[in-house]
């Protein structure tokens, strides 16, 4: 857990993304990879998802070394079981569930849960989460960032949920104390015109230019 743990915190940048095409998927995560990204988070959101989450896994392992990927939405444990199995390295979801730390964080795999009150929080420190996702990241906002860390002075955040992929939103959101940030659609959408992936690769690029 420890070393997922550092690798998000060395490649803060977390793509959130799913497709029903696996040849999609694997196209979007190596255009990140090319980019520098090097943590992924997939997400359990269609019927396809466990079997686009092995293509996926199956194209790192022999392409994509430094890449860690991990499974998000993830609302119980029996859910998580089956992708723990299928070799997600870390689970995210948009909960707090004892059941799923049961799962996860006992067993010394990494799990982020979603937060969006101290009591949340709170509950996801007492299970042993090191890190929560702020969600959704856009509603909460930094001001209710820089209210809450004081309380949790241990604690590590990543909003997700409407973080932009410019440079003052990523400004504003590292300043005010996160340890990584979780990106969905905008920083898929594609520009006009555009064709391939080397726009995503080049927005990625920047991404990680601008994190560190």
């Amino acid at each position: 857990m420890e070393k997922i743990l550092d690798h998000i915190l060395a490649y803060p940048v977390l793509p959130v993304y799913y497709h029903d095409n696996p040849q999609t998927c694997i196209d979007v995560v190596n255009a990140c990879y090319k980019g520098g990204i090097r943590v992924f988070e997939f997400v359990n959101r269609g019927a396809n998802a466990l079997d686009n989450f092995g293509h996926l896994l199956e194209f790192r392992n022999a392409n994509l070394p430094e890449l860690k990927l991990g499974i998000g939405t993830i609302k119980d444990a029996a859910t998580a079981r089956q992708y723990l199995k299928a070799g997600a390295d870390f689970i995210v979801s948009p909960v707090v569930k004892r059941e799923i730390a049961e799962v996860t964080l006992q067993q010394n795999v990494l799990w982020i849960p979603g937060c969006m009150t101290p009591t949340e929080i709170s509950l996801a420190e007492d299970l042993g989460a090191p890190l929560v996702k702020l969600f959704p990241g856009d509603t909460l906002g930094t001001k209710f960032l820089k209210a809450i860390k004081p309380l949790f002075p241990t604690m590590r955040f990543m909003p997700t949920g409407g973080v932009s992929p410019d440079q003052q939103n990523i400004s504003e959101w590292f300043e005010a104390g996160v340890s990584a940030v979780g990106m969905g659609s905008k920083l898929f959408a594609q520009p006009a015109g555009a064709a391939g992936y080397d726009w995503l690769a080049e927005r990625a690029g920047q991404l990680m230019g601008w994190v560190k």
